[in-house]
């Protein structure tokens, strides 16, 4: 357990901005900042963060909170997962007990499972360092390979022994579960009888998560097996797991972050070794694929931290034309990408390793090429004197062309490719706007078939019900949120001495219930707080355990459009901020309230007239209609709305 004094200090120390730009590249949008969601693809950039109230905001997928949450979100952590990665990131110092298997137990299996990596990552680390064969076998090999103590270090690089069964009974020993290293996918289970450890005589290349815990394994073996009869291949990858999913996942990912953004471009290579030899070179920003044909998640992870992809592909052409269908899916992705081809025989590894890392950037800056130009190089060759060839060629380059978002991009990519490729713009623009036809019309039968199969299968299972439907939000609704923006944004601020804008909107309303039921709770909180003479801020309210009452705090404080700064200093137009119109806008927000709330009680006394049985019934509610018309007249001139 953490005591209640260390999670408060995490969670002061925690910063939102800092936290979240691990994960998103952010850019300062008036006080906020402002980047592309994390959570959902978007062609325009939605996600706020307000540092001065340490809040995130999503608009285009509804998440909101604090560090804490975020991380939740991003990483699917607990709570308490949560507060021990911001404690380890700011450097507090969280003293917890050894966890006995019980505790393993009781615990949610992910956080289990992330538990037993870290602890075979160490095992690993430790036979490679403490170990004599680790020593003799695989430090030896990592300094072949020119690896520095501290590269090795930097990406906790590990061996495991030549042995059956040694990671199992070193867990038994320290009283970790068995089942979970299978669910790990450290071991492998042929029946209840034969266990053994997955990785055997082999060096071992952690795989990290965006926050730096080991989620996998890669691993080289580096010679024979001593077990007969099981022939093992030189390379094997852990198997999917819980906390693992190889298309989700870059290697070298969490040493490049920073350096991605900060270089504004992400190198992407194939290998482990060709990330590790690159970043001992001084060329950090790289990561590698994981053995894995490029994915669609993997460029949105990349996304986060740049919009610029230079590919790096080996001096083998047959290798080139196998891999290029990844650089359609950057284009898709609304990425620049540029293509650099090595020598023949070099890959990233043995070239970063023989040139070093000045002469390495030099020779990626001098041949690097867009896709256009690197495509056309590849291909034209082997096609200049087979016109069917070449023809099959410009239909790849177009529909590569066709995969960019961006109309403006497309238009500058054709006009290059006519250049190149010596023909007439319009032919290429027709041959494009074919392929989106193809493609609209593709997507229109799919859209059709997965309607009529979901409109078949509703039917079958529901054709005895029909939907409920939800009731619209009224004009009460919208009043009180935004008397209760108000309240949250400026409750504190002093209308005058001793008396501040809360007690101003409470004393105009104490003769009103709030109505919506999340705005009548955050209402009660504010006095209960006020009352105990709490300075009641967006952050505590958001703090206070309710779920529903942080996220609707959140909602509301947190702006979606930012005034730009141009339309004052460039265009000299000004447009008054609300703080120095406050008194007004919270004056006719309150009248706007009481006017909504006078509609209602009109229409409910119309009701009651109809429903009067006599005389005297229908004269009381006739007089209770006439004092509730002259109050809603009385607001309705100062609002200036003409009533009926």
């Amino acid at each position: 357990m953490i005591s209640k004094e260390i999670i408060e200090e995490i969670k002061a120390r925690a910063d939102i901005l800092d936290v979240v730009s691990d994960y998103v590249n952010l850019k300062k949008a008036g006080s906020n900042f402002r980047g592309f969601s994390p959570f959902n693809n978007e062609k325009t950039p939605s996600f706020f963060v307000v540092p001065s109230k340490g809040f995130f905001k999503d608009f285009s997928s509804g998440k909101a909170g604090d560090s804490i949450s975020f991380l939740m979100e991003m990483e699917g952590m607990s709570y308490m997962e949560a507060i021990r990665q911001l404690g380890q990131k700011y450097g507090i110092t969280i003293e917890e007990e050894e966890p006995t298997e019980e505790e393993l137990l009781a615990k949610n299996e992910r956080d289990s499972l992330y538990i037993v990596m870290k602890f075979a990552a160490q095992w690993y680390q430790d036979h490679l360092w403490k170990q004599e064969e680790g020593q003799a076998i695989g430090l030896t090999y990592f300094h072949e390979r020119g690896f520095s103590d501290e590269t090795i270090r930097a990406f906790d690089l590990g061996y495991s022994p030549d042995l059956w069964d040694g990671l199992i009974q070193e867990a038994k020993a320290k009283s970790y579960n068995v089942e979970l290293l299978e669910k790990a996918g450290l071991v492998v289970r042929k029946d209840e009888a034969k266990v053994y450890d997955r990785f055997r005589g082999r060096v071992m290349f952690p795989i990290h998560s965006l926050t730096g815990r080991v989620i996998a394994f890669g691993a080289r073996m580096l010679s024979k097996p001593s077990a007969p009869g099981f022939d093992q291949p030189k390379y094997i990858n852990s198997p999917e797991t819980d906390i693992y999913h190889k298309s989700h996942v870059l290697y070298g990912i969490y040493q490049a972050k920073q350096a991605i953004r900060q270089e504004d471009n992400a190198f992407l290579v194939e290998g482990y070794t060709d990330v590790i030899s690159m970043y001992q070179a001084g060329i950090q920003n790289v990561v590698a694929s994981s053995g894995t044909s490029l994915t669609h998640e993997q460029i949105k992870l990349i996304s986060r931290y740049t919009k610029n992809i230079t590919v790096l592909f080996d001096g083998d052409a047959a290798g080139i034309k196998a891999s290029v269908r990844g650089i359609d899916m950057i284009l898709e992705g609304g990425l620049n990408v540029k293509a650099v081809v090595l020598p023949e025989g070099e890959d990233p590894d043995s070239y970063a390793r023989k040139l070093g890392g000045t002469a390495f950037t030099k020779y990626v800056k001098e041949h690097q090429q867009d896709f256009i130009r690197f495509k056309i190089a590849l291909f034209q060759g082997e096609a200049q004197q087979d016109p069917i060839k070449k023809a099959g060629i410009i239909r790849d380059i177009v529909t590569s062309i066709s995969k960019i978002p961006d109309p403006i991009q497309r238009q500058v990519y054709l006009k290059e490719s006519g250049d190149l490729l010596n023909m007439d713009e319009s032919i290429l623009l027709t041959e494009l706007n074919k392929i989106h036809l193809q493609q609209h019309r593709s997507a229109q039968k799919k859209t059709a078939f997965e309607e009529t199969y979901a409109a078949e299968e509703e039917e079958e299972v529901f054709s005895e019900y029909e939907p409920a439907e939800e009731p619209s939000k009224g004009k009460i609704y919208y009043r009180e949120k935004e008397i209760t923006r108000l309240l949250l944004l400026y409750g504190q601020l002093e209308v005058e001495e001793n008396f501040k804008v809360f007690h101003y909107i409470f004393k105009e309303l104490e003769d009103l219930t709030i109505q919506t039921d999340i705005y009548q709770q955050i209402h009660q909180l504010y006095r209960q707080k006020s009352e105990a003479g709490q300075a009641v801020t967006e952050a505590t309210l958001a703090e206070a355990g309710i779920p529903e009452i942080t996220q609707e705090v959140i909602d509301l404080v947190v702006e979606h459009y930012v005034l730009s700064d141009n339309w004052e200093l460039k265009y000299n137009i000004y447009v008054p901020r609300e703080t120095s119109i406050l008194h007004q806008v919270i004056e006719r927000s309150i009248l706007e309230l009481k006017f909504a709330y006078l509609e209602k009680l009109i229409q409910e006394n119309r009701q009651k007239l109809l429903e009067a049985a006599d005389t005297e019934s229908q004269m009381k509610v006739l007089e209770a209609h006439h004092v509730l018309k002259n109050s809603q007249m009385e607001i309705a001139r100062y609002l200036g709305i003409v009533v009926s």
